[in-house]
C-alpha cells in the first residue's frame, strides 16, 4: 500500500470535521492501514492535550494587578494569591478606615486634641488582622485550607500586610497633625500591643472573641483614664504608658509563638 491519509486530513478526522467524500476513503484506509491508525492515535493524543491546556487557561482566575505586582517583585504566586484575597486589602475595607482616620484628624484640627485620633488608630490594624483570617471571618477560608502553607505562617503573612497597609495609612494621617511633633505617633507602640494580644488571645478564644475582648479592655482602659485624669494627656500616651505598651507587645509576640501550633485548627490540619 503506497498511498496514506494526509496529516491534515486525519487531524480532520480525529475533530470530526473531515466532509464526504475524504471520511468515507479515510474510514475504508484506516481499517487496513496499521500506520495511519498509530499517526491518528497521535494526532488525537496531541488534539485532546491541546483542548485541555486551553480548557486549563480559560478556567484559571486572571490575576488582578495586585497580585501581578507581589510577584513582580518576586513573592511567589501562591502567596501572591493568598494575600490578594485578604479581604481587608479590599477597597471596600481599605476606604473605611481612610474614612474614620480622615474624621478624626478632621476632628482633632477642630478641637485641638488628638485623643479620639490616638484611641481609634491602634484599633485599626487590630480590626484587620481579626478580619483577615479564620473560618468565620474570611470569606476565602477555603481556599486558605488547600494552600501549601502551614497555619502560623498564614496568619503572619497575612497579618504582615494588613500591618503594613493598615500601619501606612495612619502614618500618613499622622503627618496631617504636623504641630504635635512625636506625640502624634503615640498610637503606635499601642497599636502593636493590641495586635500581638489578639492574636496570641486567638490561639484560646477564637478569632472572633479574642479582637473583641483586647478592643473592649482598650476602651475601657481610654474611658478610665480620662475619668481620672485631670490633665488632657491620657495614661496609655504618656511615657510610662508607652513603656507598658511596649511590655505587653513583647510578651505578647513571645507568647504567640509558644501558641503557634495551635493556630492549624483555623485551617483544620497542617499543611
Amino acid at each position: 500500500m503506497t498511498w496514506h491519509v494526509d496529516a491534515e486530513d486525519l487531524r480532520a478526522y480525529s475533530q470530526g470535521e473531515l466532509a464526504p467524500p475524504a471520511l468515507w476513503s479515510a474510514d475504508t484506509h484506516l481499517v487496513a492501514c496499521a500506520e495511519c491508525r498509530a499517526v491518528l492515535a497521535e494526532v488525537g493524543e496531541s488534539v485532546d492535550a491541546a483542548w485541555e491546556r486551553l480548557d486549563a487557561e480559560l478556567d484559571a482566575p486572571r490575576p488582578g494587578l495586585f497580585e501581578r505586582l507581589l510577584v513582580r517583585v518576586g513573592v511567589a504566586d501562591h502567596t501572591a494569591r493568598l494575600l490578594a484575597a485578604t479581604p481587608v486589602l479590599r477597597r471596600s475595607w481599605l476606604g473605611a478606615v481612610v474614612a474614620v482616620l480622615v474624621m478624626s484628624v478632621l476632628a482633632a484640627q477642630s478641637t485641638g486634641s488628638v485623643t479620639l485620633f490616638l484611641a481609634l488608630a491602634p484599633l485599626l490594624p487590630l480590626a484587620g488582622v481579626a478580619l483577615s483570617y479564620g473560618p468565620a471571618l474570611d470569606p476565602t477560608y477555603e481556599m486558605a485550607v488547600v494552600s501549601p502553607v502551614h497555619g502560623f505562617r498564614l496568619l503572619m503573612i497575612r497579618t504582615v500586610a494588613v500591618l503594613t497597609a493598615g500601619l501606612a495609612l495612619c502614618g500618613l494621617a499622622t503627618l496631617a497633625l504636623p504641630g504635635l511633633g512625636l506625640r502624634a505617633l503615640a498610637w503606635l507602640l499601642p497599636a502593636l500591643a493590641l495586635t500581638s494580644a489578639g492574636l496570641a488571645l486567638s490561639a484560646r478564644l477564637g478569632p472572633v472573641l479574642a479582637p473583641a475582648l483586647v478592643g473592649g479592655t482598650w476602651v475601657a482602659l481610654l474611658v478610665t483614664a480620662h475619668a481620672v485624669q485631670a490633665d488632657s494627656t491620657l495614661l496609655p500616651f504618656t511615657a510610662a504608658g508607652q513603656g507598658v505598651a511596649a511590655a505587653v507587645a513583647a510578651l505578647a509576640g513571645g507568647l504567640l509563638f509558644l501558641v503557634r501550633d495551635r493556630f492549624d485548627r483555623f485551617q483544620g490540619s497542617a499543611a
